[in-house]
């Protein structure tokens, strides 16, 4: 049986089982903050569950290489979509902050500890936010939405 290694836990699976759904079982998660509610649930679409996987694992699908080339996301990442991700051997797995897990020069995030378990929602949520105040250059800020010149009601 593949075993999935993941923010300090262990969890056994069987061959060819989706990772999200894995991670899932387990009651963990491959989202961070708000993407653990507003995600496209397994449909490949949103990009929110990407990972770094280091293991056995099936190729990328055209869907995922399709998502994967559309920003935030980039080629060059070398990320993986839990929902499209079939597990076939032991594997490792990092998820890195970020609403879409692509804040690639952070280092990832930390293994869950006891004190953890208890508030996990709480942990994501400032996960997605960044250590400074300065803003990320790749998601919209309120401020953005003050500064477009666009009317309200423009469709």
């Amino acid at each position: 049986m593949p075993t999935v290694h993941f923010r300090g836990k262990e969890i056994e699976c069987r061959e060819g089982a989706t990772l999200r759904d894995v991670l899932l079982d387990a009651d963990l998660t491959p989202h961070n903050g708000k993407a653990t509610v507003l995600n496209c649930h397994g449909f490949g679409n949103c990009g929110t569950c990407a990972v770094k996987v280091d293991g056995e694992v099936s190729d990328k699908g055209i869907r995922e290489k399709g998502r994967l080339l559309v920003p935030p996301h980039h080629p060059n990442y070398d990320l993986r979509l839990a929902c499209q991700t079939k597990v076939m051997g032991d594997v490792t797995v990092e998820k890195y902050p970020g609403m879409w897990g692509t804040q690639m020069a952070k280092e990832p995030l930390p293994p869950l500890t006891d004190a953890d378990e208890g508030d996990k929602a709480d942990k994501a949520d400032e996960a997605d936010e960044p250590a400074d105040v300065t803003a990320d250059a790749d998601e919209p800020t309120a401020t953005d939405a003050e500064d477009d010149p666009t009317p309200a009601d423009a469709d």
